[in-house]
């Protein structure tokens, strides 16, 4: 199976004057885990529920920090053409969660490790309806 198989297509993004506080708003509305921040000076990085979750833990305010120095911009990005196993691969060398995939220079999706569990060990229909919230 492909990147582009299990990738989630609909991608949030921020710029990097976003305080933490709207980037976890949008994050948390959204229902994901990551956010691409498009720089327009630094390029394309990713700021991740783990970033926002140090600057709190550091006693940082989430309506005074910016996203810009949260981000992390030494993005691993992926292509839509690798195998689930090479984006896994890439993930577990890098020690993150979230790839950004590119295609032709434009950021067209994200794949998680939670997308990659999904396609390998899809979860019976009933046990979906049944598992705890």
């Amino acid at each position: 199976m492909l990147v582009r198989d299990a990738m989630s297509t609909v991608i949030l993004t921020i710029g990097p004057a976003h305080t933490l506080r709207q980037a976890a708003t949008l994050m948390s509305s959204r229902r994901v885990g990551a956010a691409v921040v498009l720089d327009p000076d630094a390029g394309i990085g990713i700021l991740t529920e783990r970033d926002v979750l140090n600057s709190i833990g550091r006693g940082q305010n989430p309506d005074l920090e910016h996203t810009y120095a949260h981000t992390t911009d030494t993005v691993v990005f992926a292509a839509p053409t690798w195998t689930l196993e090479e984006a896994a691969r890439a993930m577990a060398h890098g020690g993150f969660r979230h790839l950004v995939v590119l295609d032709e220079g434009e950021p067209t999706g994200i794949v998680s490790v939670r997308d990659i569990i999904r396609c390998w060990a899809p979860a019976p229909e009933r046990a979906r309806h049944l598992a705890p919230r």
